[in-house]
């Protein structure tokens, strides 16, 4: 079932991003050559006790046979798309693609968000794949308002992207988020005509995270349990805000980060 949000819960919602956001953009910031990522995670738990919330991530269970997250912050990198715990920890090297994945409860509400961040000297490729990620994720937010359809969000994502070359990942999507860290519905970053089709509605709150590789599409996880990969090696990029829907468009519950 879909929640929507109120106006006060909305508020708590963006008191809480904007405290992800700061957080999110002083990891961006501290992701170079050299940098652990347990060091990195550390910043995450540490802003957050600072600020009263807690980390959403951390010892989270998609099904009670999964092993629980041991990170704050999903910290993967280059054809790692999503999910790489940032512990035990592993140096960032130059030239590394870096993918910042972290989820925050702030006044009993969940926001979520990412970004990739490019460390000193990467491929031109990665360059391109992350800004035209992020481009397009801005593309789909533009669709956004109550009365448009789920599914152009993801039609956007696609349209933009696939003719460029990258694949958009399938297994992954976006989802509601704000009561739990996972909600309904599902924001394929694609067009999948199997999906019911969902009118939005103002007070739905979402979190649109495209998955884009430089190469094919298709994924697999590490034996770890949670990093996904991409199948063919390809460089991967990930950015996502959270949006609460308005009745003539969207406004930004966690603001973009400064990487």
């Amino acid at each position: 079932m879909i929640k929507l949000k109120t106006a006060e819960e909305i508020e708590k919602m963006k008191r809480g991003g904007e405290i992800l956001s700061r957080t999110l953009s002083l990891i961006a910031k501290a992701c170079v050559p050299g940098a652990n990522t347990e060091d990195l995670d550390k910043i995450a738990r540490d802003e957050f006790e600072k600020a009263g919330g807690k980390a959403s991530f951390l010892n989270y269970q998609i099904h009670s046979f999964d092993p629980p997250y041991p990170s704050a912050v999903c910290i993967s990198i280059n054809d790692e798309v999503v999910h790489g715990p940032a512990t035990p920890n592993r140096v960032i090297k130059d030239g590394d693609v870096v993918k910042l994945d972290i989820g925050l409860w702030y006044e009993d509400m969940a926001t979520d968000m990412a970004c990739t961040v490019l460390v000193g000297n990467v491929p031109e490729v990665a360059r391109e794949l992350s800004t035209e990620t992020k481009k397009a994720l801005q593309m789909a937010l533009e669709t956004i308002h109550e009365g448009s359809w789920l599914h152009d969000i993801g039609k956007t994502i696609q349209d933009y992207l696939e003719p460029k070359g990258f694949g958009v990942v399938r297994d992954l999507v976006g989802h509601g988020v704000g009561h739990g860290v996972h909600e309904e519905p599902q924001i394929p970053h694609y067009h999948d005509r199997r999906m019911r089709a969902i009118k939005l509605k103002a007070g739905m709150c979402l979190a649109i995270e495209p998955m884009v590789t430089a190469g094919d599409w298709q994924v697999t996880q590490k034996d770890d349990g949670w990093t996904i990969v991409t199948l063919d090696k390809s460089l991967a990029a990930h950015w996502e805000v959270t949006i609460a829907v308005t009745h003539d468009g969207y406004e930004l519950i966690t603001p973009w980060p400064t990487t």
